[in-house]
């Protein structure tokens, strides 16, 4: 274990397996023993896990709906001295669970904050998917809120990188249906079980996995891994948004670029030959003057 600093105790993010208990880490086991409190978030889930490894230490539960109240409670004891492992039900704590608002506030204290890695459901899934690995976006949960859909779809819709999500399996059938209208019907893969004994990876397009658990009801937790989206389709959006060609000529020239310069530019961002912006703006010329 780390040297306390001035007399603090540190906070070990402590990585628990995702499906198979053989995954986790031989520090992982030694940090559980030698903390002197583990702070879970689900404490009945992860009794069973001390248990099978033969770990008696206090559990306190920290988790979504009371980290407000427990998160200063957790820093009051790292700041008396004691030694606190963070734990979420599977995984990595601090992903797309209220463990980033407890780092944060240890950080704001001054207080050490130190990462024991081991297994985690979105790279599990990335590696397995057979989609590009050398960029990738981790976004969570699909939105819930109608709300917040509209941005969110905007900044998806154009990402190059490999896409990864969360979701749960009462929502997955609706999520996928979203998906295939926001993204296009792209490569995707969905991971489910991962490490258990019922493992499960559905390679194919959008519309495939919408298939397959329409037919075969979904279970147990997933990571979706969506394709990026290509240069070519990016472009056709970026276009489709943009105004027509001899429009934007004019919106060019009325910031005081040069009729030949605007038609140049125009023939760029459009991706069309120069002429054709040439001969679409002089026939707009020839309508206004009739």
């Amino acid at each position: 274990m780390m040297a306390k600093a001035e007399g603090k105790g540190s906070l070990y993010l402590c990585a628990t397996p995702i499906g198979n208990l053989e995954d986790i880490t031989l520090r992982a086991l030694r940090i559980l023993k030698e903390v002197d409190l583990i702070a879970a978030e689900d404490t009945r889930h992860t009794q069973k896990l001390l248990n099978h490894f033969e770990i008696a230490k206090p559990l306190t539960s920290y988790f979504e709906h009371n980290k407000r109240e427990k998160g200063p409670l957790l820093i009051n004891m790292l700041l008396e001295g004691q030694d606190i492992a963070l734990v979420t039900d599977a995984g990595t704590p601090g992903v797309s669970d209220p463990g980033a608002d407890l780092v944060r506030l240890c950080i704001d204290a001054d207080v050490s904050v130190v990462a024991i890695p081991g297994p985690s459901a979105m790279l599990s899934a990335l590696v397995v998917a057979g989609l590009p690995t050398n960029k990738f976006s981790f976004y969570g949960f699909w939105p819930r809120e109608k709300s917040g859909r509209d941005p969110f779809w905007t900044e998806v819709r154009k990402q190059r990188s490999t896409l990864i999500f969360y979701e749960a399996p009462h929502r997955l059938l609706k999520t996928l249906q979203a998906m295939v209208t926001v993204l296009g019907d792209r490569q995707a893969a969905a991971a489910r079980e991962l490490t258990k004994r019922y493992e499960e990876v559905v390679r194919g397009k959008l519309s495939d996995l919408l298939t397959h658990f329409t037919e075969q009801a979904p279970r147990g937790e997933f990571t979706l891994v969506i394709d990026g989206a290509a240069e070519e389709e990016i472009q056709k959006e970026d276009r489709a948004e943009l105004p027509d060609p001899q429009d934007h000529v004019k919106q060019l020239m009325a910031e005081g670029v040069s009729k030949k310069e605007a038609i140049k530019k125009v023939a760029v961002i459009h991706n069309i030959p120069k002429r054709e912006v040439y001969q679409r703006t002089l026939a707009l010329d020839k309508d206004e003057q009739a």
